[in-house]
Parts: structure tokens; C-alpha cells; sequence
């Protein structure tokens, strides 16, 4: 067989058009900067346009690139595996998804038994959640957080409470929103009590009184980085419990170390969940998901078929192998502990010199600076942070604007991020301010 080269047409223009005149409106919509950024080649923490231009990814390709892009290791382990087989589907055997499906129960909280059913991504991994706590339970009520994202399909976006992602359609029945505890702009202000007293409110007024369980991102990745106070997750799973629910957790951005306290973010609150969502990070960038749950929750589903075609592909699974490999000899939550720590010190700067920024916070490499108008009011600074994000852009940085006010600047980057990045990011971020404001 003769080799067949594949031409690509890197032009701007180029680039452009073709998507504008084959994409669908549903892929044309999430596009952050005025002007297309187009990406040719990465490496660590770093990217390089069609120009040439580097950039510092602080956007970890949305989570996805945990290690860094093209990783030797996650190449060399993807390159091997492509060469023998490409894909077998999981009702046929292979040695890789399964040894995975071992290496990722071991990071689990020891003492359970725990089970891995393989996706090809997060909000499949979701919806898999839905329904097999839907299953186990025999009940149909369930709660989620406002402010909460956990995808785009339909099961999905009826758990989200971010109104741009729920389409105009029916969502998912049984499915109620409880208020965030978001200790800066709550609706009920700092505490956990007037929440958790929610909690039990919406049990008891909006459901049968009989839950099939609750999910929660212990922090909140596209609402704007916001964290669980210490003791929610306890307090909330234990109400649930009580109403015959079980507890899922999604970590499909904040798991894998990234918080750097813990391997698994809920870890901190010392909760152990009954399901455990994780995507995004687990392949660095190859297709991949999973759901994790206790066995005696996932054999409820033992009598139906549940069949993802590309679930537990051996190309991905050897990409998450290699994740884990990295993550535990490279020390990377370690890195993330105190690259984390110098990066927040940088927002912590800004927020003592600029009357706009309203709030920062973070764990790890998990980072927001929120812009408001008025520190009082809280009014959201969505123009300003749109224009300080454009700058952030020129100055060789690559951010995310989010948040349900698109108001917040989330900075997650890749956990291989070092300490010689910082002074870079800080020079970058106080002249996009400078020239913003």
C-alpha cells in the first residue's frame, strides 16, 4: 500500500470558511475570542499558532491536556497500542482497558468495592450516573446545584444549572435545582446552614420525599471555579442519604490531582461518594471517560445492556494509563500544590490593586478572578472581562471566560505548569489589566 498524504490548508481563511460552510450552528457557537485562534502545535504547558506565536495554555484545552501537550510518555504509550490494534469494542476482550479500570480503582477511597464502566466522554459519563442511580434506587427525584455544569446532552444539561447550556426543549423529568453554597455571591450569603436548610426544603416540597440521589462538582469548573465550603458535602450527602438517594460526585474537571490537597477533590471533605464521574484529564485529550461506582450500585444495571461503541477504546485507555504513570512520577500534584499557590498570589495582587476585581479564589491549578462594577453590588463585569480577556490573548496568554455572568477568568493549566511560568503569567496578566482598564 502506497502512502496517501492528506493535505491541510492552514490558511486563516481557509480554516475559517470551511467551518463557517460546514460546520452546524451547534459546533460554529462556542468560540471565546472576537477573532479565530487556530492552534499547530503544543508542547508541556505551551502552544503555537499558525504564526507562530507561543502561548502559556492556562485553559489546559478546557481541562482536557492534564500532563501536557504531546507528553512522550502518553505518545509513545498511544503510538505502540495504535500500531498493534486500534479498537475493539468492550464486548470483546483486551488487556489494556481492564488494567486501567484496575490502576483507576486504586486511587479510589480504599475499603469499597469499587467497579469502572469506560465512556467516550464526561456527559456520557453523566448521564450513566443518572441512570444508574435512577436504577439502583427504583426512585426518580434528584437533585443538582444551581450553577453546576456536567454537559451538553440531555440528561446532562437538565442536571446543569447554567441557563446557555438548556436548550429550549423539555429537559429531563424529576431532576430539581438547589442553590450553590457560593460563599461570594450565594443567594444566601456566607454559612453552610441556610443552604443544607434548602436542601431539605426542596426534598420535602418538590420531590416524593424518596430520592434516587444528589450530584455535585465538589468545584465548580464552568461556574467560575467555586469551590465547596468544608463540611457541604458531608452535610448535603448525608440529607440525601436519608431520603433514600446516593451521593455522585463530579470531578470530571477537578479530579486527577488537580487541586493539588488531593488526588480527588471531595477527598478534602473525607466524604466517600457512591458514584465518582471523571473525564477530560484521564486521557489528555484522547477520547475518554468513566464512570466509577460502588459494585453493589452498578449491579443494578446487571440484568440490561448499557453499550458505548468507542467506551474503553484501547488507544484512549493506554493515553489514561499513561496519565496516571506521569501524574504519580512527575509529582504533578505536588506541582499543582505550588505552582498553584505562587499563580493565586498573582490574582491575589490584582485584587488588591484593581477596584474590579470583585473576587479570587482556587485550589491547585483550579483559578478564577471574578470582575464586578461594584464591590458592593456585585454587579457583573461581563465588557470589562471580555476586553481584559482579549488582552490576556495578545500578551501570549490563553485563558477561559466563564461563569453563568461570563465574568469570571478561570485559569486551569496544565499540571506540568512550573515555577518558571509564573513571572511570565503575572507580567502578562497586569498588562492586560493596565491596558483593559
Amino acid at each position: 500500500m502506497t502512502d496517501m498524504e492528506l493535505k491541510t490548508d492552514w490558511s486563516r481563511e481557509g480554516v475559517a470558511r470551511r467551518r463557517d460552510t460546514y460546520y452546524a450552528a451547534s459546533q460554529r457557537a462556542f468560540v471565546p475570542y472576537r477573532e479565530p485562534l487556530i492552534f499547530r502545535r503544543g508542547e508541556g504547558q505551551y502552544l503555537w499558532d499558525e504564526t507562530g506565536k507561543r502561548y502559556v495554555d492556562m485553559l489546559g484545552m478546557n481541562l482536557c491536556i492534564s500532563v501536557g501537550h504531546t507528553n512522550p510518555v502518553v505518545t509513545r504509550a498511544v503510538e505502540e497500542q495504535a500500531r498493534d490494534l486500534q479498537h475493539a469494542t468492550t464486548m470483546f476482550y483486551h488487556p489494556v482497558p481492564a488494567h486501567l479500570a484496575e490502576e483507576l480503582v486504586a486511587t479510589m477511597p480504599a475499603g469499597e468495592d469499587w467497579v469502572v464502566h469506560f465512556t467516550n466522554s464526561g456527559a456520557e459519563a453523566i448521564d450513566l450516573a443518572l441512570l444508574m442511580a435512577r436504577s439502583y434506587t427504583g426512585n426518580i427525584d434528584f437533585l443538582a446545584l444551581r450553577n453546576g455544569y456536567h454537559g451538553a446532552t440531555f440528561g446532562a444539561q437538565s442536571l446543569t444549572g447554567i441557563k446557555s447550556f438548556r436548550h429550549p426543549v423539555p429537559m429531563v423529568p424529576g431532576i430539581h435545582h438547589v442553590a450553590c453554597p457560593d460563599q461570594y455571591r450565594g443567594v444566601h450569603g456566607p454559612g453552610l446552614d441556610p443552604y443544607l436548610t434548602e436542601i431539605d426544603e426542596v426534598i420535602g416540597s418538590s420531590t416524593s420525599g424518596n430520592l434516587a440521589g444528589m450530584i455535585i462538582e465538589p468545584v465548580q469548573g464552568y461556574g467560575g471555579i467555586v469551590a465547596m465550603p468544608d463540611g457541604y458535602l458531608t452535610a448535603a450527602f448525608e440529607r440525601v442519604r436519608s431520603a433514600g438517594g446516593i451521593a455522585v460526585i463530579d470531578e470530571v474537571q477537578s479530579g486527577f490531582a488537580r487541586t493539588g490537597d488531593h488526588y480527588w477533590a471531595f477527598e478534602r471533605d473525607g466524604v466517600v461518594p457512591d458514584i465518582v464521574v471523571m473525564a477530560k484529564g484521564i486521557g489528555n485529550g484522547y477520547p475518554l471517560a468513566a464512570t466509577v461506582a460502588k459494585r453493589e450500585v452498578a449491579e443494578s444495571m446487571a440484568d440490561k445492556f448499557y453499550f458505548n461503541t468507542y467506551g474503553a477504546n484501547p488507544v484512549s485507555c493506554a493515553a489514561g494509563r499513561a496519565v496516571l504513570k506521569v501524574i504519580e512520577e512527575d509529582r504533578l500534584q505536588e506541582n499543582a500544590r505550588v505552582v498553584g499557590a505562587a499563580l493565586l498570589e498573582i490574582l491575589s495582587t490584582l485584587h488588591q490593586k484593581y477596584d474590579i476585581v470583585g473576587d479570587v479564589r482556587g485550589r491547585g491549578l483550579m483559578m478564577a478572578i471574578e470582575l464586578v462594577r461594584d464591590r458592593k453590588t456585585k454587579e457583573p463585569a461581563a465588557e470589562e472581562t471580555a476586553e481584559i480577556f482579549e488582552k490576556t490573548r495578545e500578551n501570549g496568554l490563553v485563558l477561559s471566560k466563564s461563569g453563568a455572568n461570563r465574568n469570571v477568568l478561570r485559569m486551569v493549566p496544565p499540571l506540568c505548569i512550573s515555577m518558571d511560568d509564573v513571572g511570565f503569567v503575572g507580567e502578562a496578566m497586569e498588562d492586560a489589566f493596565a491596558r483593559a482598564l
